[in-house]
């Protein structure tokens, strides 16, 4: 009994600290820094310090910054500070951010002039996804009419994401990445109360059965991150690869879709994938998690693949704490406890604020800032809300957790 009464103190001393890491340090320090002024729409180039080392606005990170405010708005509180705050990033996305055909650019520059052609579909997902929440949270309806129309934007060219910029030669080695059905897996249902019932259902099924049948090695237990038109395996560079951080940011969005329609059974892979991803791209010698393998240990074609990235450990610290709520397994909360460690040992930065994002192998600050062209306001906070409200979650439900006991 004592044992399990520590166990119940850890779970709330965990929860303090992600909800405490959100509210009064990252959040401010995006708040403080990050906005245009003069232009509209946010910095997101910042140093250790927070100050600005470059002005280029690449769509994605505004859209992802205009989607977390929006949604501490709905969720956490409503602070006007907040909505503000998001509403100021959306206009300049409405006014700057999309092609005269609809696609959303991938980079403007400071003033909002279009510097990089509308190639990048994630663009327009996170656009999506920022104007649906946003809708929630103002009622504003065109805001919901440019979530929409970005979202049946996305299924006309979910085929062929990049289009005529694509530099593949045709008829060749046609590839499919787990990226774009992965986050529809997320997307769909971020925006599902502007959506068709049934369309909706219609892309969860395929969604679910891309990421969990198509990509899904059941010899291995394990995530390509590419496969042949026709589902196969590719032995090529591009088909050996896998992204560990990919597959473990999908377990839990499966794991969301599970629990929507109680499927106990996709649950329980969906752990089980969590765990096989994470047992073979922990690095054994220096601790952390591997950016990029090959399934056939061969040496991967990225130079990078050996840093270890702030997204994949939060990403897998959610994807962990959700497996724990819904499956009480064990190993769940055993990597959770050691995944946990490394993460707050190496990525925040306690004097200057916010998380430093990319690591080498050993595990010291490789690049001092704190965004760039790639990182930016979204990753770091919604894996502190969804850590810190799973974590009240398995608290609040301990006594319903399956094998909770295993814990003790």
């Amino acid at each position: 009994m004592l044992k399990l009464i520590k166990i119940c103190m850890n779970i709330l001393e965990y929860a303090k600290i992600y909800r405490e890491n959100l509210l009064d340090d990252v959040i401010p320090f995006w708040l403080e820094h990050s906005k245009d002024k003069e232009f509209g729409g946010y910095f997101t180039c910042l140093d250790r310090n927070g100050t600005v080392y470059d002005t280029d606005k690449f769509i994605w990170l505004q859209c992802r910054e205009v989607w977390t405010f929006a949604m501490l708005y709905n969720r956490v509180e409503k602070k006007q500070e907040w909505l503000d705050f998001a509403i100021h990033g959306a206009e300049f996305l409405r006014k700057n951010g999309r092609y005269p055909q609809g696609d959303w650019y991938f980079s403007l520059n400071q003033e909002g002039t279009p510097l990089t052609e509308p190639y990048n579909i994630f663009s327009d997902c996170f656009a999506s996804m920022a104007f649906g929440q946003l809708f929630q949270a103002t009622n504003n309806r065109e805001y919901a009419d440019i979530a929409v129309e970005t979202f049946y934007n996305i299924l006309r060219r979910q085929e062929n994401p990049k289009g005529k910029y694509s530099k593949v030669y045709p008829g060749t080695r046609s590839l499919q990445s787990f990226a774009l059905p992965m986050i529809l897996c997320n997307l769909v249902l971020e925006i599902e109360h502007l959506l068709d019932p049934v369309l909706v259902e219609d892309i969860i099924f395929k969604g679910i059965h891309s990421v969990m049948d198509i990509f899904y090695q059941p010899e291995s237990g394990l995530i390509l991150e590419n496969v042949t038109r026709e589902g196969n395996f590719s032995d090529s560079f591009e088909g050996r690869l896998i992204n560990p951080g990919h597959g473990l940011e999908a377990m839990w969005f499966v794991m969301d879709l599970a629990k929507r329609s109680r499927n106990k059974k996709l649950i329980r892979k969906a752990v089980d994938t969590t765990l096989n991803i994470l047992e073979y791209s922990w690095d054994k010698e220096y601790g952390g998690i591997f950016y990029f393998l090959d399934i056939k240990g061969h040496p991967p074609q990225q130079l990078e693949w050996d840093q270890k990235i702030w997204w994949v450990h939060m990403e897998t610290i959610i994807s962990l704490l959700k497996g724990f709520l819904l499956t009480g397994d064990k190993r769940c909360w055993e990597w959770f406890e050691k995944v946990h460690a490394y993460t707050w040992k190496h990525f925040p930065d306690p004097k200057n604020g916010e998380w430093w994002g990319y690591l080498n192998r050993r595990g010291e600050v490789l690049l001092p800032l704190k965004g760039g062209k790639w990182k930016g306001c979204f990753h770091v906070p919604r894996g502190l809300y969804q850590s810190w409200k799973t974590l009240e979650a398995i608290e609040k439900n301990q006594e319903r957790i399956p094998q909770l006991e295993k814990v003790k």
